[in-house]
């Protein structure tokens, strides 16, 4: 059977809101029995990303994940990854490194060139290596929300993704931030101890500070996406 394109979905189509997980949860089932092991999901590890897990194991147990390790992330990042990896043994989670190291970056581009030219950094060390491994798909999930800024409001379930070619799929686009955190608490979900120091996002060590939403990441840069989810 063909797998489904973007053309064959637009919007909210097809996909029951339930009160549960406002439609999440039956946009992963499809997804995967339409794509299975086609379908990756680029984890940032999160709280976004935690429940996205969860989720996904109620669909597929044995789902691929990738976490776009840059060599820049915070300690509680990796020490994380390896709860998350206790809880649910039968995920299939890859830690994707750039081509090059921090050190091979800073000896070709000049030293912390995130600080200098940030999106060239995130560029090299996010964009590139995602798409080496969506190369080899012909979709992937991503925990995007409406609620998390103007450039994902008109977020859909599925979306024509032009920077890697593919389709996004999209199941936490109606969830707010106190959803989020009610579904932790009720499933007692790991999580990032930086979320409660006043990070609500995390990224790079280097890169991110407490803040409001976004507003923490590359701070004092104009910047608020590293790429990935914007057109090139």
């Amino acid at each position: 059977m063909a797998k489904p394109t973007y053309e064959d979905w637009h919007e909210e189509d097809g996909f029951a809101i339930d009160n549960a997980t406002k439609g999440a949860l039956n946009v992963l089932k499809w997804a995967y029995d339409n794509y299975d092991d086609e379908l990756i999901y680029a984890c940032s590890f999160g709280v976004e990303g935690v429940v996205m897990l969860d989720l996904i194991t109620k669909a597929k147990a044995d789902a691929k994940v990738v976490f776009l390790d840059t060599g820049l992330h915070f300690q509680e990042t990796y020490e994380l990854i390896d709860k998350v990896k206790e809880r649910y043994p039968d995920l299939k989670i890859e830690l994707k490194k750039p081509e090059l190291t921090v050190e091979e970056q800073g000896e070709k581009f000049g030293e912390k060139l995130w600080e200098v030219q940030p999106n060239r950094c995130c560029y090299y060390r996010k964009v590139v290596p995602l798409q080496a491994v969506l190369s080899g798909a012909t979709a992937w999930l991503s925990g995007l929300r409406r609620s998390q800024g103007p450039s994902r409001a008109n977020t859909n379930f599925v979306n024509l993704d032009e920077n890697f070619q593919s389709v996004k799929i999209c199941p936490l686009i109606h969830w707010s931030w106190e959803d989020i955190w009610d579904y932790v608490k009720e499933h007692n979900l790991p999580y990032n101890p930086l979320h409660d120091q006043g990070y609500p996002s995390i990224g790079c060590a280097p890169c991110t500070l407490p803040g409001d939403g976004r507003d923490g990441r590359w701070a004092g840069k104009g910047k608020t996406e590293c790429g990935l989810h914007i057109k090139q």
